[in-house]
């Protein structure tokens, strides 16, 4: 719920209606002038947290949001297995929560799923790793130690401190039953194999069976109930898998010697089994038989589609950033960029969110690492400066994609456009692209030098108003020497050009000059280079191209002059 109304007046609403924090609904209020945007119940298990970003970043103003672990830079302990798809186990949450806002020593014993949030901790944190045999002594634990995170597909031990269970997803049922068993049955043989192999109800993935038992009632029932993936196989595909416990009666009844074994290895996607099949059938004589295996995936079963959103950030200060990238900053679990662009931004970042930075000329790097990571269901945004499509990593991404043959689904795909160099330029000097222009990277990294050569001279004789990205660096110095030579061809001396350096930045520096005048040895790889064509012109510090339409209306004459 959204309240656009007093704090006070809010809470004297909500009061009568809330009952417990793991109930309690999300509850965001906003002030009537849309300047603040306050998380004021319900913050990590109701979601208000992340709908008060989200709010903040549609509104661009700054979210507040008062929970322990927002000031301490770390991620919601209620939360942290929520994006890796794991789920929520028993324990005293509160007393493990309480620990971590004292910043008081706090274990972590993490048998399997994925350990990318710790690699992801801040510098200081309270967080120690144990491991299991640590847990056998307890007389041996840290002494200062005071509460206990236990990340396992095993139920959480009895512990005397508060311990709290997060269960990664990482074991899948094969199940093969006779026509018409009850789901209960079916239930109670699961639990039954659960208990003697010490695995938690909570790590359960999904089932996978054969694909003759897609409308058996019983196992949907269960699938439903428990919120289980399905996973179904032809006889073929379970057929050749390598089982301890096959069987020629099987093998004649559906045409595979397995059922419950080799789905749960298919399923586990080749992973060896855990728990041979054990045979189940009614008690008392009664009909109904259900035959059950495990297997444990190598990695977590992840619920939700991940989503890849490619954004542009504009020429650098946070107001040119768009609403629409803004929203889905707040909304992501991981950040891929530039270092550069990424320090730009981090005023906008907030606490649990995975944050990658890497050197330039490690652009492909960070397309594949954001797209493995989407893949496994993680929100990713790879963010560029300017617009993401426009000499950025757009295109990268969907080449790599392309690459792994993208079904255009999986993982989700989102295009954010942003201010690009050259609209930022020309926006600071007046309305110079008003008529056809062309950009073109004066970089060989990618492109060959001679093409290079022959987009300038095509756009030279074409006429049209060009903006050079990449001009210069380190290893390339004479490229905007010939670039202005094959220009200066074509053009008059007056014609006007722009250095525009380091846009919205605190460094800007606009300059203004012609083709005579300009000074190449103040351009460097931050510049933004604008041209004009014939027609284009200064005055009073504007630089103008005309589109034609005060031409036909008698406003200037055709060609203006170049001053200013």
């Amino acid at each position: 719920m959204i309240f656009v109304l007093a704090v006070g007046a809010t809470v004297r609403a909500i009061a009568p209606h809330l009952q417990d924090k793991r109930t309690d609904p999300a509850v965001v209020v906003v002030d009537e002038t849309g300047h603040h945007v306050i998380s004021l119940c319900g913050g990590h298990l109701g979601g208000a947290d992340a709908l008060t970003r989200q709010v903040a970043g549609l509104l661009a103003v700054e979210p507040v949001i008062t929970s322990a672990a927002e000031g301490q830079q770390l991620p919601a302990i209620d939360l942290l297995g929520d994006r890796y798809g794991w789920r929520r186990g028993q324990g005293d949450w509160l007393g493990v929560a309480s620990a971590i806002a004292r910043f008081e020593t706090v274990g972590v014993v993490q048998t399997c799923g994925w350990n990318l949030w710790i690699e992801e901790l801040p510098e200081f944190h309270p967080f120690v790793l144990l491991s299991e045999a640590d847990l056998v002594d307890l007389d041996e634990l840290p002494p200062n130690l005071r509460a206990i995170v236990w990340i396992s597909d095993r139920p959480l031990p009895p512990l005397p401190l508060p311990a709290v269970a997060w269960h990664p997803r990482t074991l899948w049922v094969g199940i093969g039953c006779e026509r018409h068993t009850p789901e209960g049955q079916m239930a109670a043989a699961l639990s039954q194999v659960l208990e003697q192999a010490d695995l938690a109800p909570e790590a359960i993935a999904g089932i996978g069976s054969i694909d003759l038992k897609q409308d058996e009632v019983g196992l949907l029932a269960l699938v439903d109930r428990l919120d289980l993936a399905a996973r179904w196989f032809t006889a073929a595909a379970l057929a050749p898998i390598a089982v301890p416990n096959p069987s020629e009666v099987v093998r004649s009844e559906v045409g595979t010697p397995s059922v419950a074994e080799a789905a749960a290895r298919l399923a586990a996607d080749g992973a060896e089994l855990i728990r041979e099949k054990q045979v189940f059938r009614a008690p008392n004589g009664g009909s109904g038989a259900c035959t059950i295996a495990l297997a444990r995936a190598d990695r977590e079963y992840t619920p939700h589609l991940g989503k890849l959103w490619l954004i542009g950030t504009g020429p650098g200060s946070l107001d040119q950033l768009t609403p629409a990238a803004r929203a889905a900053l707040s909304q992501c679990d991981v950040i891929i960029g530039y270092q550069l662009y990424l320090d730009l931004l981090r005023p906008l970042l907030h606490p649990g969110q995975i944050i990658e930075g890497s050197p330039i000329t490690r652009e492909k790097q960070r397309a594949e690492r954001a797209i493995d990571l989407a893949e496994r269901g993680l929100r990713v945004a790879v963010v560029s400066s300017g617009d993401c499509g426009i000499y950025a990593m757009a295109g990268l991404v969907l080449e790599c994609l392309a690459a792994r043959h993208w079904d255009g689904q999986t993982p989700q795909v989102e295009v954010l456009p942003g201010i690009t160099a050259l609209q930022a330029a020309a926006a600071r000097v007046g309305a110079p692209l008003m008529h056809d222009f062309c950009a073109i990277s004066l970089s060989d990294l990618l492109t060959p030098w001679p093409v290079i050569v022959q987009r300038l001279q095509a756009a030279a004789a074409g006429d049209f108003v060009v903006a050079l990205y990449n001009p210069r660096s380190q290893t390339r110095q004479t490229q905007i020497e010939t670039a202005f030579e094959i220009l200066r061809a074509k053009r008059s001396p007056e014609t006007p050009v722009v250095l525009a350096r380091s846009l919205h930045r605190p460094d800007e520096q606009i300059t203004i000059a012609t083709l005579a005048t300009v000074d190449l040895q103040a351009i460097d790889m931050l510049t933004v280079v604008l041209i004009g064509n014939a027609s284009t012109f200064t005055h009073s510090g504007k630089v103008i191209t005309p589109r034609g339409y005060a031409v036909a209306n008698g406003i200037l004459a055709a060609t203006a002059p170049a001053t200013d």
